[in-house]
């Protein structure tokens, strides 16, 4: 689980100051005011840990990607290219760590079970984006490696030479390190140019692992089928659109896995848990993945809006069952452990279905204590979360709510501060629309209109 996040000069964000992630992370606030672009950071990190090319020190993406950023100067603060980049985020790893000693078998060095991963990736002399330094925190130490010039750089001291901690060259002349692997990773020379840095090795695999984690589904999601060709495979990731959804569903029925729903309660499977909830949420009465003739690997998503309803597709009935599909399906279906990014998943949905995608994010947290980090404009999102604070069903610590603003060109953070009753104590004047400024306007008019008539 992520557990903190800093950075600057990323998009419109100067700078951002270290926020706490929690288990339910929700970005909320006006259009272009910077919510989306802290999502796509992390996005950007992953398809970076993703791409085949090692010397590649950002991957930026392109029209295939979970996000597609431009060039270097496009994704830099107002694009001026003497600024660089600079992030900084912290995890929680799946199991604690240890660092053992080299030289002493079966003594470890560091130990932790929290690692954090910091770089500044700027244009060096030649125009090219290169890593000007990277660094890892852990077990109280701080590994970091920095550019001397073009193409050069060194290994620095650790923070804390007195923990009985240092690197020791080996024998021969001095020379310059070469550019790390992308932006995260120590050479490969390292190990040849320390006799004890064979761990720094580790961090990166650390930071590939979370990366792995992470599963994005996007604002626009795919639109139902009448039919599915599916050939028994297990998709790794559900797509940014969700088109890997009725998959998902049919490789976990293959494979027999089930959810637990608590003591004395009956674990199901991944299809009778969406039936649940799309039940629970009022959308439908029944749901079920069928095969449309054996042995023809093509298969239907039926529905059935209430008991006495007919059975029908999924693509006759609203809009709205197949755009929480994927949401649902991919809170249940990502590993345990994973961190979910949701962009704007109330989109087409009913307020009441939106206030109801709370309880949803609520239980996958509990039950398969996944992250969901969420960005919306979804005030019964919200109030749900608040609801569910005060029913003690949620813990203030377990969430954390922030909103973005737009203010002098640059976008601004804060976080919502909720006491135990699930009260928001620094409510934003323009947090939503003006509810009651509305109320009051349309009374006005229609005692305008009432006068008028009368006239």
């Amino acid at each position: 689980m992520i557990t903190s996040l800093r950075l600057k000069n990323f998009k419109s964000w100067r700078e951002l100051p270290k926020i706490r992630l929690a288990p339910i992370t929700g970005f909320f606030g006006t259009n272009s005011s910077g919510k989306t672009s802290l999502l796509q950071l992390l996005l950007m990190l992953k398809q970076t840990t993703e791409s085949p090319d090692r010397t590649q020190v950002l991957n930026l993406g392109d029209e295939r990607s979970s996000v597609s950023l431009g060039s270097f100067l496009d994704v830099v603060h107002e694009s001026k290219p003497s600024e660089a980049l600079e992030w900084e985020l912290s995890w929680k790893l799946p199991k604690p760590y240890q660092v053992m000693d080299p030289e002493r078998r079966g003594t470890p060095l560091f130990s932790g079970t929290e690692l954090t991963f910091g770089c500044e990736v700027g244009l060096g002399d030649s125009g090219r984006v290169a890593a000007q330094q990277l660094w890892y925190c852990f077990g109280g130490q701080d590994f970091r490696m920095k550019m001397k010039g073009e193409g050069k750089y060194a290994l620095l001291p650790t923070a804390k030479q007195s923990a009985g901690f240092a690197f020791k060259r080996g024998v021969g002349r001095p020379w310059d390190l070469p550019a790390p692997i992308k932006c995260y990773g120590f050479p490969d020379q390292v190990k040849a140019y320390y006799q004890n840095a064979d761990f720094l090795s580790d961090f990166a695999l650390h930071l590939e692992g979370l990366a792995q984690r992470l599963h994005y589904l996007g604002p626009l999601r795919e639109y139902p089928h009448r039919e599915y060709t599916w050939t028994g495979a297990e998709p790794a990731v559900m797509g940014q659109r969700g088109e890997n959804v009725v998959h998902a569903i049919l490789a976990s029925r293959k494979f027999m896995r089930k959810i637990g729903r608590g003591r004395g309660r009956k674990a199901l499977t991944l299809e009778e848990y969406v039936a649940f909830w799309l039940q629970e949420l009022d959308l439908v009465d029944e749901f079920m993945v069928k095969e449309i003739a054996p042995n023809t690997n093509l298969y239907a998503v039926h529905v059935k809006k209430s008991d006495k309803a007919a059975e029908v597709s999924i693509t006759d009935i609203g809009f709205g069952v197949s755009q929480i599909l994927p949401v649902v399906v991919l809170c249940y279906y990502a590993p345990e452990g994973s961190t979910v990014i949701l962009e704007q998943p109330e989109i087409h949905l009913h307020p009441s279905v939106q206030s109801g995608l709370a309880d949803v994010f609520v239980d996958a947290v509990t039950k398969r204590k996944v992250q969901i980090i969420v960005e919306s404009h979804s005030e019964h999102l919200l109030r749900r979360i608040q609801r569910r604070i005060a029913e003690e069903k949620l813990s203030k610590d377990e969430t954390a709510l922030y909103f973005c603003e737009m203010s002098d060109g640059e976008s601004k953070i804060r976080e919502l501060e909720l006491d135990l009753l699930g009260r928001i104590t620094n409510w934003p004047s323009d947090f939503f629309a003006d509810q009651f400024g509305e109320i009051a306007e349309t009374q006005r008019a229609q005692l305008r209109r009432q006068l008028k008539a009368r006239a």
